[in-house]
């Protein structure tokens, strides 16, 4: 993996992280951007050092994802399974598929195929492999439908 996907894979982990803190805490854009650029990107926070992101891919996504938080939602909501919603999700998840659908309907510099398996990267750092293949699925149809 090159630095720049490195850079990239810790940039969508770490709008997944401050995407579920906006929704938990109700945390400003401005502020939580600063909180990240300052003492998460790239830092040591309890013996755990954060890979360096690449700052401007980061903010693009969060920024982009709490733009257009309601048209993800929408397209979300008719990729689930009958009887399932959007609240039925686990919070993080929930995050990891707002990014990724973001990605694929404002990002088109993205390989299709590149952000499905970088979401299924991130899922896998909080979930078992059942969850992270519903992330493939439902960001597959999700492409099928925005590109």
């Amino acid at each position: 993996m090159t630095a720049r996907n490195k850079a990239r894979a810790a940039a969508r982990l770490a709008a997944v992280q401050a995407l579920y803190q906006h929704d938990m805490e109700a945390t400003p854009q401005a502020s939580l951007l600063d909180e990240f650029h300052r003492h998460r990107l790239g830092m040591e926070i309890d013996e755990d050092q954060y890979a360096k992101a690449e700052t401007a891919f980061f903010d693009d996504v969060v920024k982009g994802v709490i733009a257009r938080r309601d048209e993800i939602d929408e397209i979300l909501t008719g990729k689930l399974a009958e009887g399932w919603s959007l609240a039925r999700l686990d919070k993080t998840m929930l995050q990891i598929l707002r990014c990724g659908a973001w990605e694929l309907m404002a990002r088109a510099d993205v390989p299709t195929g590149a952000a499905i398996s970088e979401y299924v990267d991130v899922a896998h750092a909080f979930f078992e492999a059942r969850e992270a293949k519903f992330v493939n699925g439902v960001l597959d149809s999700v492409a099928k439908a925005v590109r």
